[in-house]
């Protein structure tokens, strides 16, 4: 049996990479007291073109083993799980379930063109919940969707900067730009570590739109309704764990702002 989450235990995390870590920012910054726990399922990045069966599998065995460590609510830092199993995650555990979806709802609000840009993955863009999304917030504005094969990958290897990265995303968002898009969502957490590239792109009369902010208010919400939030008065403790090997660490330590020292974690995924 796991332990049962009491406030001084830590808020679980999880991504199919080093994206989440641009929430795991903003709960940061938000929440200095708490403890964090972090899994980047680097090993088995990106989810975007998993099966959504496979995705649910996946996330329930990642969301169990934070559950098993004391955590006392999951993170779901990645459109993509959030999209495939965050239904599912929220009938089988006891603690709060807080997952993410594309910024559709502030980009609608604050596009002066009425076009809005989403910058996603396919898994993302191909999903239920984001036809839901627009059917909810965007019905009166045109959303135009870009997958980006290839760009999560070039982020999990640390290259954040570099001429194959910078023209990868100048791809991407050309035809935004073609469309007359005056606000991109970037869809996905790993995305916002590229901004500059997308910022540089785009140019400077597009507004980028994030969601790590709203889900760390989230979270603080859902753990005061909880009784849950941290007493602490001294900082909070970070502890971050990947499936992916000697590149994913290298990334993840070179995303987290100060030292942070990254754990491997063994957990054979379910078959595709």
């Amino acid at each position: 049996m796991p332990p049962l989450p009491s406030s001084h235990s830590p808020i679980g995390v999880f991504d199919s990479g080093v994206g989440g870590l641009s929430v795991l920012r903003h709960v940061r910054a938000l929440l200095p007291g708490e403890d964090l726990l972090y899994v980047a399922d680097s090993g088995h990045a990106p989810y975007g073109d998993r099966s959504p069966g496979w995705i649910r599998g996946r996330s329930l065995q990642l969301a169990g083993w934070l559950v098993e460590q004391g955590a006392k609510a999951i993170v779901v830092a990645c459109n993509t799980a959030t999209a495939a199993a965050s239904a599912t995650l929220r009938e089988h555990l006891a603690v709060p379930v807080i997952a993410m979806e594309p910024a559709v709802k502030p980009a609608a609000a604050v596009t002066r063109t009425g076009v809005v840009g989403v910058l996603a993955t396919t898994g993302t863009l191909e999903s239920a919940r984001f036809a839901a999304l627009l059917d909810r917030f965007a019905s009166d504005v045109e959303v135009v969707a870009q997958p980006c094969p290839g760009l999560v990958e070039l982020i999990e290897r640390g290259e954040l900067d570099t001429p194959a990265t910078r023209a990868l995303v100048a791809r991407y968002v050309a035809p935004l730009l073609a469309r007359g898009v005056d606000t991109i969502v970037l869809g996905c957490t790993h995305y916002p570590f590229v901004r500059a590239a997308i910022a540089a792109a785009a140019g400077a009369e597009v507004t980028l739109v994030e969601t790590g902010e709203a889900v760390a208010r989230q979270v603080q919400v859902r753990l005061a309704e909880a009784g849950l939030l941290s007493s602490a008065r001294g900082p909070g403790r970070d502890r971050l764990l990947t499936t992916g090997g000697d590149a994913a660490a290298a990334a993840a330590r070179r995303l987290w702002p100060g030292e942070l020292a990254v754990e491997r974690l063994e957990l054979v995924g379910p078959r595709d």
